[in-house]
């Protein structure tokens, strides 16, 4: 199957945001929901592949920082997965980046097995780590006050996201439900 690439336009916006949306939905990156399409802050590019009806079935947006380009966002509707369209995309932001004569394209994720296994298979090589941590009284009532100690006054913490160093892994597990390793993937070009 063939995959036609493009720029990201506004009109895609509603159609991008629901493929990030239920491609997420079954990896740790569940909860990164978005009413609105972020703007990428530094130079880069932003890809979608859409079906013969528009519909976005696969983004990739790409940040530019001097010697280095980072995918920021990676995804392929759950309809469409397993059909090329990740490794199309990688395709076309290594030639970009390449042709920018930029060295090294790089990613962060989750602990997620199937994203592990995709960017080991298309030639990243795993380097950096640390934790996400998340703080959540829906989850325990305490986990928050653990997480944030001192408060300002009138103000009870319901939730928290935190980094963590990777040497405290053990004792962060012991604590909180949901710990994740946050992986550096990155490809030298």
């Amino acid at each position: 199957m063939s995959h036609a690439i493009r720029e990201y336009s506004p009109a895609d916006e509603t159609s991008w945001l629901r493929c990030r949306a239920l491609s997420f939905l079954s990896t740790a990156y569940f909860d990164a929901v978005f009413n609105s399409k972020p703007q990428i802050q530094a130079p880069g590019f932003e890809l979608v592949v859409a079906d013969a009806y528009g519909t976005v079935t696969g983004i990739m947006d790409v940040t530019v920082d001097g010697e280095l380009a980072t995918i920021d966002t990676i995804a392929v509707h759950p309809d469409h997965q397993h059909q090329g369209i990740g490794r199309a995309l990688l395709s076309e932001a290594r030639a970009r980046v390449s042709a920018l004569g930029v060295p090294t394209l790089d990613a962060w994720t989750r602990d997620d097995p199937s994203t592990l296994r995709w960017y080991r298979a298309t030639g990243f090589t795993e380097s950096e780590h640390y934790l996400h941590v998340y703080a959540n009284s829906s989850t325990e009532a305490g986990e928050p006050d653990r997480a944030i100690g001192e408060r300002r006054p009138g103000l009870r913490p319901v939730m928290a996201f935190l980094h963590a160093n990777l040497r405290d892994e053990r004792s962060m597990r012991e604590q909180f439900a949901r710990v994740h390793i946050c992986r550096r993937f990155a490809l030298e070009l």
